[in-house]
């Protein structure tokens, strides 16, 4: 029932329409990494050439989403998301096209690093946004981050399932193209409903140097997320690897979606948790969860099941982490950055995933299937130390209540 009325206060808050917008907006993020190596790749023959690409595209995010975050809170959501989505949605044109005629290799990193540049950021400005909306009530913004983040674990999921099906049904090219659709369409409509916040001109404001945002909370919070992304990085090379060498490549894509699935579950369970068990405590208890699924992984983690199982319970520990940091950014950055903020999280997040899939690589290749497993416990292990030392009341002390200033916006 907690997380009944925590859904039901988050669209008392925010609207049902938008709600759909926003999840189908953020579709494409997930989808596009595993369908750029998928196309690439078969289209090319070559992984090596196909894992360029993909970098190229995550490097592209990494780097354009705090740009972009930037200019949404300066510029305003609206106009920033309508750009985004439209170039996003060329880009991502221009490389399937590119794939297709098999251009040469310049002409496809460059695309991709275009896609990943003007990806619309729907995730982290839709928080951006609920916490604009919430103005400082703090039910109401812990209801909307609570859906918020369920939404990012079902985009998480459902992303790459669904490029796998229509690879498998159709084309690898298929699902870049509904991931271009999507972006187009949802992304757009995202950015045009009336939530959107303005910019600091049409707020009456008037521009002035930007207060700081990268602050010792900050810091520590991105430090926190990049280690959840090399956890990620490892654990998706490690299952790849596991299953291939007990002879079920096949067994890659869903064994890794248990942790997607998981994550949601927990996600949910979330609701029921007390106000008094706060942020900084959530943080803690999340990260030991971590590590003692990561642990399971070397352990048990050689047969098909024993992975499995281990993976789903790596997955238990991911939204209540993901979530709490992203609830834990409104205390650390001035409101006016928030956008700038939440798509620097996910930066790091994303940076580092691509580096925790570097390393994992080269141990597999060094030390057998198993090897990329002691990466995720090692990132796991220092995620715990790191919370465990600055995740406290006083560093994120909860924000002093404010009178709601802002009229609910609902379509």
């Amino acid at each position: 029932m907690a997380a009944v009325g925590k859904f039901r206060a988050a669209v008392d808050l925010t609207g049902g329409r938008v709600l759909a917008w926003s999840l189908l907006g953020r579709l494409p993020a997930a989808m596009c990494p595993i369908g750029t190596l998928l196309m690439v790749s078969q289209h090319t023959g070559s992984v090596w050439r196909a894992s360029a690409v993909t970098g190229a595209l995550a490097l592209g995010q990494a780097t354009g989403g705090p740009l972009v975050g930037r200019a949404a809170d300066r510029r305003g959501q609206r106009r920033v998301g309508l750009a985004a989505a439209a170039l996003n949605t060329v880009a991502l044109l221009a490389l399937v096209t590119a794939s297709q005629l098999r251009a040469a290799l310049g002409w496809q990193l460059l695309f991709a690093a275009v896609a990943g540049l003007s990806v619309p950021l729907v995730g982290p400005l839709a928080r951006s946004r609920w916490l604009w909306l919430a103005d400082g009530r703090a039910e109401q913004a812990s209801a909307a981050l609570w859906l918020d983040g369920l939404m990012d674990e079902v985009s998480f999921t459902t992303g790459p399932a669904v490029v796998g099906l229509l690879a498998s049904l159709l084309a690898p090219a298929a699902g870049m193209l509904l991931a271009a659709a999507l972006a187009g369409v949802c992304a757009t409509l995202f950015a045009l409903h009336p939530s959107a916040p303005p910019s600091i001109a049409a707020t009456g404001g008037r521009p002035r140097p930007p207060a700081r945002l990268l602050t010792a909370p900050y810091g520590l919070l991105l430090a926190g997320m990049a280690l959840l992304g090399v956890a990620f990085g490892s654990i998706q090379v490690g299952v790849t690897a596991t299953t291939a060498h007990v002879g079920h490549p096949g067994a890659a894509g869903p064994i890794y979606g248990l942790m997607g699935g998981a994550s949601a579950c927990a996600g949910i369970a979330m609701a029921a948790l007390p106000a008094r068990f706060d942020l900084p405590a959530r943080l803690r208890a999340a990260t030991a969860l971590l590590l003692s699924a990561a642990l399971l992984l070397p352990l048990v983690g050689g047969t098909l099941g024993g992975l499995a199982a281990a993976v789903g319970c790596v997955g238990l520990a991911v939204a209540p982490q993901m979530i709490t940091m992203f609830g834990l950014v409104e205390r650390t950055v001035p409101t006016a950055r928030l956008g700038e903020a939440m798509a620097g999280l996910v930066s790091s997040i994303t940076l580092a995933q691509a580096a925790g899939t570097v390393a994992a690589g080269w141990l597999v290749a060094a030390a057998g299937p198993a090897a990329p497993f002691t990466v995720t416990c090692v990132a796991a292990g220092s995620a715990l130390l790191l919370a465990a030392a600055t995740a406290t009341a006083r560093r994120y002390a909860r924000p002093a209540a404010a009178p709601a200033r802002r009229a609910q916006v609902r379509a």
